[in-house]
């Protein structure tokens, strides 16, 4: 049954690394005859920003409301012993340089360059460094299934973080301050999340034409913001010197180590850069960071530290303590303080879509690798390829997101366990960026060692000082990340458990081909299509088919769908036919890991490249396993029930593979894993 094993990475000539980009309009401009110069760079400049803004809105929005809680957790780490001039000057500083080394640096100066055909993310990173290698290793393959099960963890996160932070600041409101209790705030936030979920199934093709001016106007309303402050206190400009950073953690030990941990809240959603490549374009999402949104940010923390540095001054000159707030909500005056709320409300709905619409298109890909079962895959725009929805996924999603929700409470218990998932994920991103950089673009160990010592140990900071709050939140992306890993663990290995016995009792086609010639079955009219994931071996519904029934079809179509790790394949490489004798003939379709497989569309590519049979007349023939535990062999025994319980909740391949039910014929056999 096409789908139970994981295809092999199998590198073709069309499968390399492509560090630049060329848009549709740059390739169009070359084979136009006459057209204005002036006109044609019009409409190219009108494209490219189009697309910058639309990556405002998706690409950035997490990362955008990171300044909701960001200053504020930090801050209130350094703060337990109370706080003085340099401190909030070195967390500010931090915050920062936190913006520059880890999304300018790194992912805007390196790791977007390592992108496969167009796409980012961090099983496309893995996909390009296999076709680097020139074979699938334990290593990368292990990494990236880390990588992608410690993205789930940061997207049941992301959305109960964001829009809880958002709906806290309607405290920040005077004459709301008493009437909203915590029980209210959740409901609110808890309302919210369950609109935005039950909104996937209609497709984000609508609303999408909304996140880039929202998130503009976000940015641009922070950007006001930190200007208004740091014009009244200007000393906190002082921040933009690292030495402030530097003296902060030096002098501060195992305190400016927590507060670390703190600080990394600015940068989480630095991964989507790369995730959303596909959609955007490398120099749209680069020039929005450069231009647009890393000013904003910073003028934002510039703002909230100002603010930090007036309320100190007064509290040391009323002589009280010094009073924590929520800095971002705060430098609002009151008259805008309830737009700011909606504001920033609509701007983590959009941060969380941002997260959900990567989780339905990490699962794509995951299932097109072999990471995961079959999942059913819906199309919810007929020209955009990134709008799917993922049934399954959407509803899991939810009640992790309400779960996590309903067990922190409040958006700074929570933001104890946000940034655990992301440092894990950056760690892997860097060690396969490093990997694609030597075996692909062919660097010298010195100019390897260069960019991977450096970001491993910045990486590796974060992680440790993230990992200090592991017992007061920390644990719950390690443990959805180990949930996930252990499911696709189980299911890559026991699908080459599968695929090895199946091997070992079958027949291979060829020897089979020979015994028919010798032998010849009776013959009905029609055409036989029988679907495999092993094209070498006689597929056991052929076998079943020649047992029970006794035939053999007038033409017989050995039929099995690789998956590449390229993005997308072009259709004029689409199938590939291979005439075995007069009655058989085996086909491959190839599909890239960004693609649904669609095989009655598939056969309409034979048929006009002259491989001919009436539809009307063609039956597909599934073989369906019936798969028992095993003590004895292959897999721990709860591995072998939970690889039977995720095949048994697979999607039927009649579905995922969009054949017409009417023309399907299912012959099962058991096998024990």
């Amino acid at each position: 049954m096409i789908g139970d094993t994981p295809p092999e990475a199998s590198p073709s000539p069309d499968a390399s690394v492509s560090t630049g980009e060329k848009t549709g309009a740059d390739v169009a401009s070359a084979h136009k005859p006459s057209q204005p110069q002036s006109t044609e760079s019009h409409a190219k400049h009108a494209g490219f920003w189009a697309l910058a803004l639309g990556s405002i809105g998706v690409v950035f929005g997490d990362i955008g409301t990171s300044p909701l809680y960001a200053f504020k957790e930090a801050l209130h780490a350094a703060a337990g012993d109370g706080v003085t001039r340099p401190e909030i000057l070195g967390v500010v500083s931090l915050a920062l340089w936190a913006m520059i080394l880890v999304v300018t640096v790194k992912y805007v100066g390196f790791i977007m360059r390592a992108d496969n055909k167009g796409e980012g993310g961090v099983l496309s990173l893995m996909a390009l460094a296999q076709q680097a290698i020139g074979k699938r290793t334990a290593v990368v393959f292990t990494l990236g299934i880390i990588g992608a099960a410690l993205f789930y963890g940061d997207a049941v996160i992301t959305p109960a973080m964001s829009v809880l932070s958002a709906v806290e600041g309607l405290r920040t409101i005077p004459a709301l301050e008493n009437s909203i209790s915590n029980e209210l705030v959740l409901m609110i936030a808890g309302v919210m999340l369950i609109g935005l979920f039950a909104f996937q199934s209609h497709g984000t093709a609508k609303v999408g034409l909304l996140f880039g001016p929202i998130c503009a106007v976000w940015f641009a309303s922070m950007a006001a913001l930190g200007i208004g402050q740091f014009i009244a206190n200007p000393q906190i400009l002082a921040s933009i010197n690292p030495y402030y950073a530097v003296k902060f953690l030096s002098e501060h030990g195992m305190a400016g180590f927590i507060v670390l941990g703190a600080v990394f809240l600015t940068v989480t959603g630095a991964e989507a850069l790369t995730a959303d490549m596909g959609h955007f374009g490398r120099w749209p999402i680069q020039a929005a960071w450069l231009f647009f949104v890393l000013p904003c940010l910073t003028l934002n923390y510039l703002g909230q530290g100002a603010l930090a540095l007036t309320v100190l001054d007064a509290s040391q000159a009323a002589g009280r303590p010094f009073e924590e707030m929520n800095w971002f909500f705060e430098m609002a005056p009151l008259a805008l303080r309830l737009p700011l709320v909606l504001l920033a409300g609509m701007a983590t709905v959009v941060a969380s879509q941002a997260v959900i619409t990567g989780a339905f298109s990490l699962t794509q890909q995951a299932i097109q690798l072999g990471l995961l079962p079959r999942l059913n895959v819906k199309r919810t725009s007929e020209t955009q390829e990134g709008q799917i929805f993922v049934p399954q996924l959407n509803t899991m999603l939810l009640v992790g997101v309400l779960v996590v929700m309903v067990t922190f409470q409040t958006s700074s218990a929570l933001a104890h366990a946000y940034g655990l998932a992301v440092t894990g994920t950056m760690v892997v991103t860097t060690m396969m960026a490093a990997i694609v950089m030597r075996q692909m673009w062919k660097w010298g160990w010195p100019r390897v060692l260069a960019f991977i010592v450096p970001f491993m140990i910045l990486d590796l900071s974060f992680l440790s000082a993230n990992m200090l709050r592991f017992f007061s939140g920390g644990w719950l992306p390690v443990l959805i990340g180990a949930c996930l890993f252990t499911i696709m663990a189980t299911w890559v290995r026991g699908s080459g458990i599968l695929f090895e016995k199946s091997r070992r009792d079958s027949v291979l086609l060829t020897d089979l081909i020979d015994m028919l010639k010798a032998r010849p079955p009776h013959r009905v009219p029609g055409t036989a299509i029988f679907l495999t994931s092993d094209s070498e071996v006689a597929p056991v519904a052929l076998m079943h088919n020649l047992k029970h029934n006794k035939i053999l079809h007038e033409k017989n179509i050995i039929l099995t769908v690789d998956t590449r790790n390229i993005p997308r394949v072009h259709e004029s490489e689409r199938i590939t036919i291979e005439k075995l004798d007069e009655d058989f003939k085996r086909v491959t379709v190839h599909y890239g890991f960004m693609e649904s497989p669609n095989l009655p569309k598939a056969m309409g590519i034979c048929r006009k490249q002259g491989l001919k049979f009436d539809i009307m007349a063609t039956s597909f023939f599934l073989g369906r396993r019936s798969v028992v535990a095993s003590a004895t062999s292959g897999m721990p025994l709860w591995q072998d029930r939970l690889f039977i319980f995720l095949m048994r909740n697979a999607t039927n391949p009649t579905e995922f593979f969009h054949i017409p039910p009417g023309r399907v014929v299912e012959l099962g056999t058991q096998v024990s894993v």
